[in-house]
């Protein structure tokens, strides 16, 4: 049963197994002692109980998994050190090499400190850092069971070998112990690098120990030739013994599995090594039963350690490891074993002396190192006092930290401006039942030129100037902010009037020239509106920064208030965003066809292809919804695509009825711009086998300035293949009519605003377009006619087409084939 401590210990009392092999081995090694029992036969049947369940328990070990390592033990803490005093211990597995000082604030909790200072002999992890428990292998654990055995089996052999041949024989399985040993142990987990330092520790701990395990062993021999089975167990077992001794008091509270094996190991070779000694010489028989307690001892304490060890069991070390095994036990097994020679023999020979004297260079170093550690650990604890005195008297300066730690924390860099994390927390503090208020968010266009052009030196200066400007349009009580790289925002008291015209003005001072070196920067601006208090902080930022998009959208360079249609248009506009790609492929896009007629006689001489999305998520989408995200997704030429292939194969179907009617199909400028638009609308025509004339390709006037060239250079090429031309939206502006004549159109479509009632203001400027159209051989086509009216007027002014609700609806192809059949020589 494991009984932990505060200290982080865990300490084990005996099992009732242990119990009864210890309870046995007693009997035995009394029985054999009082002539009950041969004294090897003793000997064996001990070390045999106590190796068996030595093997059994580590047998259970290799066959199981691993269980979760123990939790690491507590450190000591203490209040963190201010800055400057130097970077104190950090327990922060993460923290830097040579620690830090933690950040200040109105409120620290306690930085857990490891007041240990190592020591060179300590390879321990660096302080305030836990060491990783690692569970032992099964492979592992199955060697260390294999030397158990090996051990148990050398003594048990004994009693069914002759005399002369036991002492070869322990000698062999002293070596292959031994061997087992040594590759079970050094393959234990969490076995640390050592330094140089550490190393040379360790080496003078191990020779102290080992010359004088070799002394005491010398001058326990008895006088006389020392047979040479006796010199190599002596030899051997000894520096074995130290070896395993000191990697055991150093691994004793990091490692306490692997320790417990190192003594149980420890244990194993110095018996097995006296038994050779007393099987050389001619000791009495019952001189063997001494050898019973470490063997005993060792085959206990490897399977208890190998447990622990393969649980992952790990221990944070509290303190240095104690000098005095390491310095005083050379100095006394060298005392003892000498003096025990002078009683017993009375005078020491030459090689004895000066193999005694070899005890004290190792001593001398040992006390050296030993000082050198107390000093330095002498050196770190006062400098540890001295940080935390100088933390104790620096607290009214803790309170001046935490202050600029907190302007620092609420403000951005650059600006000087307020960030978003001071805005939200001033927005939640104007909450419900504050005076109502607005909330401006300010988006600069414009600012990644000035950065690709001048430099980002150049761009952080305009960013400065930008927060100038909206500090000298404020007033004292508002609040400026710097949200992202381009996007400020304003936090004001005043009401929806006062607030509209503060936006107005800082939108006329930000849209104004900012002076750089070698030149002048123009920025636009977008600005929107959001009144507070409206909700949560984040809500109101949210509003109006989707206030801040609508202005972005409508064309910058102006100010937009937030309200609820808005966020349902957003939503809108994600909904298509989501569900558009893919459309032409899933099958949901569809054509309607507007007839268009002669207005002298009433007769259909074509259609208009109108483009139909049916969602089954949000239902029908017109082209002037569903166009703009396609132009922002560019998925223009996929739609456009589409459109052409299927008004063609319509028109190849009507053709085959017999009827010469044409069809028109609208095109969007990014689509006619696209270098293979002619050849790809040459191949949809002779995919179906459509005369070029029957089909009519249109571009809106509006979009016709921006790219003139271009548009003229498609059109013609259009009108090489024999396809007509539309030029839609015509606005018969001075600028539209110069244009005209530039354009290879046929026909040209205007709205019912131009053919008003007789003597309306509009009849000169139809007259106009239509004289024109006429000298330049193009046809005038009125389109949205929704009245009697208006098509009176269109007839009236002389122009030759008409289409809208007033003349047919738009409707499918099959409705549309319906409504032909009335007309039955419609053909032109």
């Amino acid at each position: 049963m494991s009984v932990a401590y505060l200290s982080g210990e865990h300490r084990r009392r005996p099992s009732p197994p242990d119990l009864v092999v210890l309870a046995v081995g007693t009997l035995l090694v009394l029985a054999g002692a009082a002539g009950l029992v041969p004294p090897p036969a003793a000997l064996a049947l001990a070390v045999a109980a106590g190796s068996a369940l030595a093997c059994v328990r580590l047998s259970g070990l290799a066959g199981a998994r691993a269980t979760p390592p123990a939790p690491a033990p507590s450190a000591v803490a203490v209040p963190p050190a201010r800055p400057g005093a130097g970077p104190p211990p950090s327990s922060d597995p993460g923290s830097p090499p040579g620690g830090g000082a933690p950040p200040v604030g109105p409120a620290h909790p306690p930085v857990r400190v490891d007041t240990r200072v190592p020591t060179a002999t300590d390879p321990s992890p660096p302080l305030g850092r836990r060491a990783r428990p690692v569970a032992v292998s099964r492979r592992v654990v199955a060697i260390l069971d294999a030397a158990v055995l090996a051990a148990g089996l050398t003594v048990a052999v004994l009693p069914l070998t002759e005399a002369a041949h036991r002492p070869p024989v322990v000698l062999v399985g002293l070596a292959v112990v031994a061997a087992l040993q040594a590759v079970g142990l050094l393959r234990l987990p969490g076995r640390s690098r050592l330094s140089g330092p550490q190393r040379l520790r360790r080496t003078v701990d191990v020779v102290g120990l080992g010359v004088s395990l070799v002394f005491a062993g010398w001058m326990l021999l008895p006088a006389g030739q020392v047979p040479p089975l006796a010199r190599t167990a002596s030899v051997a077992g000894a520096v074995g013994l130290a070896v395993l001794v000191v990697a055991a008091l150093a691994d004793r509270r990091r490692r306490p599995g692997a320790a417990l094996c190192l003594s149980g190991a420890a244990a194993t070779l110095s018996g097995l090594a006296g038994l050779v000694v007393l099987l050389v010489y001619p000791a009495p028989e019952r001189a063997v039963l001494t050898v019973v307690p470490p063997l005993l001892a060792g085959a206990l304490l490897t399977a208890t350690g190998a447990r622990r060890a393969s649980a992952g069991v790990t221990h944070r070390p509290d303190g240095p490891p104690a000098p005095w095994p390491r310095v005083t036990a050379p100095a006394g097994i060298a005392a003892l074993a000498a003096g025990l020679h002078l009683w017993a023999v009375g005078e020491f020979t030459a090689p004895a002396i000066a193999l005694g004297l070899a005890v004290i260079p190792p001593m001398v170093l040992q006390e050296l190192l030993t000082a050198v550690d107390h000093r330095r650990r002498a050196e770190r604890l006062t400098a540890l006092e001295a940080r935390l005195r100088e933390f104790v008297g620096g607290l009214d300066e803790r309170d001046r930290l935490a202050r600029t730690v907190r302007r620092l924390t609420a403000t951005d860099q650059l600006t000087g401006l307020a960030n978003r994390r001071e805005l939200l927390r001033e927005l939640a503090d104007r909450g419900a039942g504050s005076p109502p208020g607005a909330l401006l968010v300010v988006d600069l266009h414009g600012l990644g030129a000035v950065n690709a052009g001048s430099g980002h030196a150049a761009g952080d200066e305009v960013l400065v100037e930008v927060a100038g400007r909206l500090r000298a349009g404020c007033g004292p009580g508002d609040l400026v902010a710097r949200l992202t790289g381009d996007v400020f925002a304003v936090l004001t008291d005043v009401g929806p009037v006062l607030a509209y015209a503060l936006a107005t003005r800082l939108l006329a001072a930000l849209t104004e020239p900012y002076p750089l070196p070698g030149g002048v920067a123009r920025l636009q601006a977008s600005v929107g509106l959001a009144e507070t208090p409206g909700g949560e902080p984040e809500d109101v930022l949210r509003q109006a920064d989707l206030a801040r998009r609508r202005a972005v959208q409508l064309g910058r360079d102006r100010v937009e208030w937030y309200d609820a249609y808005l966020e349902e248009q957003l939503v809108r506009r994600l909904d298509l965003e989501r569900e558009l790609p893919g459309a032409v492929a899933r099958g949901e896009l569809d054509l309607v066809y507007q007839p268009v007629l002669d207005l002298a006689d009433r007769l259909p001489v074509g259609t208009e292809a109108l483009l139909r999305w049916r969602s089954p998520v949000l239902g029908t989408v017109l082209p002037a919804e569903l166009l703009p995200v396609a132009e922002d997704l560019d998925l223009v030429g996929e739609v456009g695509r589409w459109v052409l292939d299927r008004a063609c194969r319509q028109l190849a179907e009507w053709s085959d009825g017999g009827r010469e009617l044409w069809m028109s199909v609208n095109v969007g400028p990014r689509e006619l711009a696209a270098p293979d638009f002619v050849p790809r609308t040459a191949t949809a025509l002779a995919a179906y086998g459509v005369p070029a004339e029957r089909l009519v390709v249109e571009v809106a006037e509006p979009a016709v300035a921006a790219e003139l060239p271009t548009v003229v250079a498609r059109l013609a090429g259009l009108r090489s293949l024999g396809v007509r031309t539309a030029l839609d939206d015509f606005r018969a502006e001075h600028a539209s009519l110069a244009q005209l004549r530039r354009l290879p159109i046929d026909l040209l479509k205007v709205g019912p605003h131009l053919v008003g009632a007789a003597g309306d203001a509009q009849r000169a400027l139809i007259d106009v377009v239509v004289s024109l159209g006429d000298r330049l051989g193009v046809a005038v086509v009125v389109e949205g006619l929704e009245s009697d009216a208006q098509v009176a007027g269109a007839r009236r002014a002389g122009c030759r087409y008409g289409q809208g609700f007033a003349l047919a609806r738009p409707a499918t192809a099959e409705r549309v084939e319906a409504w032909f059949e009335e007309f039955p020589s419609a053909s032109r």
